[in-house]
């Protein structure tokens, strides 16, 4: 990592992130993705991740839900009729990394600490609250797919490289 500044910090490690969602979802496997883990099915955990980092890493304000999104989709408190499948959860995924990396490419050190338009909070403080967001969900879908495999999922630590082709899943 290039740590010439907070904005390529930041970079590096929401790509990590990115990865690692990536990586997680690939991991649930197909019996367990409608499966009730705290009374709601894991893929609901999933879009809950996923819709909160779509919403609130750029600016929640100024958001557009997805096409196919249903009132309460990403409640984890509400159920709902509607069900997502892995291929929904996995374009949704590649929708928001490609959207968040066009942010990041645009996203510099002056502007970090200044406010979105109609938001009350920094970009910066949008960013590394969906980081503790983010790794605090990605810790439950973790644990849910523990408990029923046995197997740990991979994820990249600041010193690794990004796996690219093929790979091991898990450690």
């Amino acid at each position: 990592m290039n740590e010439i500044n907070y904005t390529e910090i930041i970079k590096d490690q929401t790509k990590r992130a990115l990865w690692s969602v990536d990586n997680v979802m690939n991991c649930v496997p197909d019996e367990y993705l409608n499966k009730n883990y705290c009374k709601m099915p894991l893929w609901k955990h999933i879009y809950h991740t996923l819709h909160s980092l779509d919403m609130w890493y750029i600016n929640p304000r100024k958001y557009s839900e997805p096409p196919f999104h249903i009132k309460d989709l990403n409640n984890l408190d509400v159920h709902t009729n509607k069900a997502l499948s892995r291929n929904e959860l996995k374009h949704y995924y590649q929708s928001i990394e490609k959207k968040i990396n066009q942010y990041l490419n645009n996203l510099t050190d002056d502007i970090l600490l200044t406010k979105p338009e109609n938001c009350e909070w920094t970009r910066f403080t949008l960013i590394l609250a969906q980081h503790r967001h983010l790794h605090s969900h990605m810790g439950i879908l973790m644990g849910f797919i523990i408990a029923e495999t046995g197997l740990w999922p991979r994820v990249i630590g600041l010193e690794d490289d990004i796996p690219t082709g093929d790979y091991n899943l898990y450690f």
